[in-house]
């Protein structure tokens, strides 16, 4: 295998989306197909949640499984070079999604989280968790 030059490696990193990714789309056409209305990738709210219910207080989030360390225990494990960047910037990642998570909630809002493969495996379970949170939350 070939050593990729930083530029190649910065051109790939380039590539990759942060919103409107296959995971959030698929998530949002469900969503949308059901009539659930949402504004998405809202800046002002801390954390830019994927899809959000701004009068309910509802954030989703989709993280891949990748950057947001899904199964970290056993994956860490995975990195054969460059160790020293990807483990701490994955952690990184993990722990910002902590904080995330407990500012929102603190705030007042529900956080749900789903892991992409879960998205893509299962996307009408997901927007099943996310109707009856709206369901829910219209009704305290």
């Amino acid at each position: 295998m070939s050593k990729k030059t930083p530029e190649q490696i910065s051109f790939n990193m380039k590539q990759v989306k942060n919103k409107d990714s296959q995971i959030e789309l698929l998530l949002r056409k469900e969503l949308w197909s059901r009539g659930i209305r949402y504004r998405k990738n809202v800046r002002k709210i801390f954390g830019n949640p994927d899809i959000t219910f701004i009068g309910l207080k509802i954030a989703v989030f989709c993280d891949s499984e990748f950057w947001h360390g899904y199964d970290w225990e056993n994956r860490k494990n995975d990195f054969k070079s460059n160790r020293e960047f990807w483990i701490p910037k994955i952690e990184r990642n993990m722990k910002r999604d902590r904080e995330v998570n407990e500012y929102l909630e603190n705030d007042g809002w529900l956080v749900l989280r789903f892991w992409g493969k879960e998205i893509k495996n299962n996307t009408q379970i997901c927007a099943d968790k996310i109707e009856a949170a709206i369901k829910e939350r219209k009704h305290v």
